[in-house]
């Protein structure tokens, strides 16, 4: 990664980022001094043991969690001084996210599940059920918009929550081991549609168990402790 060439955008800075939490009395660190950048438009794994804080990580740069110390610029905002209700916006508008279990509505169908984020941001009925549709179309599920997500696959929920996180169109990706509950054909077929999210320009996050899955990334970033071990493209 090259950050002087001229045009480029820096959309996740993190600096000197440590997060900690109280056990009891103790206080116990988890990130321990994090400095990453990451371009727009690249495609970034982070990879680690369990333990490794990879997964704080992905919470902090998503929005779900704030660090202890440090400085996170994302989309050049200071998120420390940022209310919850700007960072409510940011995840829904922003920010899509993938994760390993789904966590789709299995109540409603796969069509309306997809909808959700636009009904979030107030988005007209008939502009959001199209855009579900095509979007459910874009990753090969147009025959599948009124089934319940209990009855279709684990690749297809999957492809289901790619839809849902393109919904509101946002600028960054974040995906949560999205093969980790699925077979091999599923996974390909996932990382198929991710790998043309990245050449359509979008910015990935990936955190991942599985070092097969990062063959289309640019930067693998490992963790370990609660550092960056090293980083690799």
């Amino acid at each position: 990664m090259n950050i002087d060439c001229p045009g480029t955008r820096i959309v996740i800075e993190l600096d000197k980022i440590e997060k900690t939490y109280l056990i009891g009395e103790s206080e116990v660190a988890i990130l321990k001094g994090i400095d990453l950048e990451i371009e727009e438009g690249e495609f970034v794994a982070l990879m680690g043991p369990s333990g490794s804080g990879k997964s704080t990580l992905m919470n902090i740069i998503g929005c779900l969690d704030r660090p202890t110390r440090g400085r996170f610029l994302l989309l050049g905002q200071d998120i420390s001084r940022t209310s919850e209700e700007e960072l409510a916006r940011v995840r829904r508008e922003e920010l899509g996210f993938i994760f390993q279990t789904f966590n789709l509505i299995g109540r409603i169908s796969v069509l309306k599940n997809v909808e959700v984020p636009m009904m979030l941001s107030d988005v007209p009925r008939e502009t959001r059920r199209e855009r579900a549709l095509e979007l459910l179309g874009s990753v090969g599920l147009a025959h599948r918009v009124n089934f319940s997500p209990l009855r279709i696959s684990g690749g297809e929920r999957q492809r289901v929550a790619i839809a849902r996180a393109l919904a509101n169109d946002p600028k960054i990706i974040i995906a949560d081991e999205p093969t980790g509950n699925l077979d091999l054909k599923s996974s390909q077929e996932v990382m198929s549609i991710m790998k043309d999210l990245h050449e359509e320009g979008r910015t990935i996050i990936m955190v991942t168990h599985n070092p097969e899955v990062t063959v289309d990334c640019d930067r693998v970033i490992r963790l370990r402790d609660g550092r960056i071990l090293s980083e690799a493209s």
